[in-house]
């Protein structure tokens, strides 16, 4: 069970408000999340840091509900967005777009300019046809736009396949063997400016050794442009920790994360971007939904809930586990069945 949600007096509660209630008064399918465990999960990844220069953005893309994206904007944290519309959610949400960090394969040229426009803090570019794009953009609105390549370390991520993104093969990154020439070329580019460089290997990793590894490897790129006089200051390592869906995962502790990272960029002079998402929100929420009816086929049990598919999506997309909890505590004594829970889509 995810740390914020309890049982109280037999009954389930997020921090100490009762989900029973909630149900009765907003209705369900409603999707609940604790505030207190948002704040303590970011200030994990925050505090981790200490004085040496960093930054942290939450990955829009773990959950952009707008009371979220406010509340993580007051506490100062940055933001890493994939589209115009994620921009806009931060700016409505009070979000600095000067922490802003807009990655993604897909970046149009009106996405661009909103960007450029809105000042953001820097681009991860991720292929050579997006620099060409996004220098011309730039050039157009007489701006200049901070870049970082989205490097591709070639480091197995141990997840599941549909959310692994650090291979070769895999349509995220440039390519370790081209990236110092696109740099050259990017730093040759007046409405360019070369700021950094990127990696992000995957998603629900419970063990952290893949990413150190592909730090090292973004260590010795970074070291080379400097070397060659490109002025890189954010190494930028992406998100990726996981969060414990099955009793007895393992919760990586972000502290013990960053205090290896800490180890190896000392004395670099640059500043750490990372960027969790799920790993701030994943254990926070919780799908709140109701049974209304039982159904039984032959020996097959259903129990149907009015949540489906389309609140919860990660089962069918990629066979992922969410552990059910009834909002009445069970007792050894109550009688169990074999069923598959079920929703109307």
């Amino acid at each position: 069970m995810a740390y914020g949600f309890h049982y109280q007096r037999g009954r389930l509660h997020a921090e100490g408000v009762s989900l029973e209630r909630l149900a009765a008064r907003f209705g369900t399918p409603a999707y609940i999340y604790s505030r207190a465990v948002i704040e303590h999960n970011y200030k994990r990844f925050d505090h981790a840091f200490g004085r040496y220069p960093h930054l942290v953005c939450y990955a829009m893309k773990a959950c952009a509900n707008l009371s979220i994206l406010r509340l993580l904007a007051r506490l100062g944290a940055g933001f890493d967005i994939v589209s115009g519309g994620e921009l806009y959610r931060v700016m409505k949400a009070g979000g600095n777009p000067a922490k802003v960090v807009f990655s993604g394969v897909g970046k149009t040229a009106d996405e661009m300019d909103a960007a450029l426009r809105a000042g953001i803090l820097k681009f991860n570019v991720e292929s050579e046809g997006e620099l060409d794009l996004l220098a011309a953009r730039a050039a157009h609105l007489k701006k200049r736009a901070r870049v970082a390549l989205r490097v591709n370390p070639d480091v197995a991520a141990e997840t599941h396949p549909y959310i692994a993104t650090g291979l070769r093969e895999h349509k995220f990154g440039v390519d370790m063997r081209i990236a110092e020439r696109l740099y050259h070329k990017a730093a040759g580019l007046t409405s360019l400016e070369v700021v950094g460089v990127s990696c992000h290997i995957g998603s629900q990793l419970l063990d952290y050794t893949p990413l150190l590894e592909a730090l090292d490897r973004l260590l010795g790129l970074a070291s080379r442009l400097k070397e060659a006089g490109l002025p890189i200051r954010y190494l930028d390592i992406g998100g990726g920790l996981g969060v414990p869906y099955r009793p007895g995962d393992v919760r990586p502790d972000p502290a013990a994360y960053v205090k290896q990272i800490l180890a190896k960029v000392a004395g670099s002079g640059l500043t750490v971007m990372v960027e969790p998402g799920r790993s701030i929100v994943g254990e926070a929420g919780a799908l709140l939904t109701r049974v209304i009816n039982r159904k039984t086929n032959g020996s097959k049990h259903f129990v149907i809930v009015d949540a489906a598919m389309n609140d919860l999506l990660r089962p069918a997309l990629y066979q992922a586990y969410h552990q059910i909890m009834p909002i009445k505590e069970m007792k050894e004594r109550d009688a169990t069945i074999i069923a598959d829970v079920v929703g109307p889509v």
